[in-house]
């Protein structure tokens, strides 16, 4: 069968990204979206590494297995594709594309980085820290907490305390929040003791997903002196379940802002990796703030590479999410933190006043991209919605 693609679609020809579906009845399995369709690669393409359960054992073929089977993707879906290996896209459920090994998160946008400095040091000479424009900054994450799009976020609890409390507190977050982030899967590893280099990223980055790094900002702000975020990270990391390939991001690359100081060498870039991807954040079905990816300070090469450059290893697997994407503007900013500053200044969500997540609250966060075929490709979505805490009462 031929299968159509619909006029406007974000995933023609120029993008085919990968997941994972499962149909009635099948395992998951590996699969591509072509329009409104997805195909079985287990069976349009006979190779049994798509009849598993994660795109893992595909990824860590590596780079040339990589182009390879996008050519023969391309070749097959323009064509004729064999009936039973296609389905339609509101008949499957999607799962966690990738069995994620290590998880990092950056903080690799100035102006997020910026307005945080801001809101907590209100009385520093800089917004920024010393470091900030010498390094990316990341901290690890937990890995078996990061979920699909569309699993329910439970209230994260943990130690609490206001500035104006003498003592911490137990329960439940009082101010939870999201981060729209852009992430980065990585495909083939490195051995321990050898970084990657940043003319090396193409050959060991397999994909981009969206990311929704849900922030327990209250347990965040009493846990994170002197060693970073803990408690108000680790409860949950929603990715969207559409891996767009590198390959399919080539029309999108454009260089990163002005880096000054020049980076230290390990990290300057020889061609640029900078990508000019929009998002939008919808808060209970109301758009809130567009993310500019574009204006992110550090490019996902140089990520890569200050995160090995000690010798830590990559695997199969990894995911490294880029930070809070935020702009120059307010309705450019992808934390509600940022949006509401702090909370002092609310914005209106259905005509009502908000700065933080209330349980029931949804949130969506969708990107699209420039194509190579001058359409536009996009990611799908990472959605979530909060779920009371089980400590409610306590």
């Amino acid at each position: 069968m031929r299968i159509e693609i619909p006029e406007g679609s974000l995933f023609g020809l120029a993008n085919l990204p990968y997941g994972v579906f499962s149909a009635p009845g099948t395992p998951p399995r590996a699969g591509v979206r072509l329009g409104d369709s997805v195909v079985d690669l287990a069976r349009a393409l006979d190779d049994e590494v798509f009849a598993q359960p994660s795109l893992n054992p595909f990824m860590a073929q590596g780079y040339e297995r990589w182009a390879q089977v996008r050519r023969q993707v391309t070749d097959l879906v323009s064509g004729e594709v064999p009936g039973e290996a296609v389905h339609a896209i509101d008949a499957v459920t999607l799962h966690l594309p990738v069995e994620v090994a290590d998880y990092v998160d950056f903080y690799a946008s100035e102006h997020h980085a910026a307005n945080l400095g801001r809101l907590f040091r209100p009385d520093a000479p800089q917004p920024l820290t010393p470091n900030w424009k010498h390094l990316p900054i990341g901290y690890h994450g937990r890995a078996g907490t990061v979920v699909v799009s569309g699993t329910d976020i439970v209230r994260p609890c943990g130690q609490r305390k206001a500035p104006d409390e003498p003592a911490p507190t137990f329960g439940a977050c009082r101010r939870l929040d999201i981060e729209a982030e852009l992430g980065f899967i990585v495909g083939a590893g490195s051995r321990l003791g050898a970084g990657v280099s940043t003319s090396d990223f193409r050959h060991h980055v397999f994909g981009a997903v969206l990311v929704n790094d849900w922030s327990a900002r209250d347990i965040q702000a009493w846990e994170y002196v002197p060693l970073g975020p803990f408690l108000g990270k680790s409860f949950a990391t929603s990715i969207s379940p559409w891996v767009v390939p590198l390959a399919a991001l080539e029309a999108a690359r454009v260089p990163t802002p002005v880096q000054d100081p020049a980076p230290l060498p390990y990290l300057r870039e020889s061609e640029p990796w900078g990508l000019d991807i929009d998002l939008a954040v919808s808060w209970n079905g109301q758009e809130v703030t567009r993310p500019p990816y574009r204006e992110m300070y550090w490019s996902p090469a140089q990520m890569l590479a200050h995160m090995t450059v000690n010798g830590a290893t990559s695997r199969t697997g990894d995911l490294y999410a880029s930070g809070t994407i935020s702009g120059p503007a307010k309705d450019q900013r992808g934390a509600f933190i940022e949006l509401t500053w702090g909370g002092q200044d609310p914005v209106e969500v259905n005509g009502e006043p908000r700065s933080f997540l209330l349980d029931g609250d949804e949130v969506v966060i969708t990107a699209t991209a420039p194509a190579a075929d001058r359409t536009r490709l996009g990611f799908g979505e990472v959605r979530g919605r909060v779920r009371p805490s089980a400590h409610e009462g306590e």
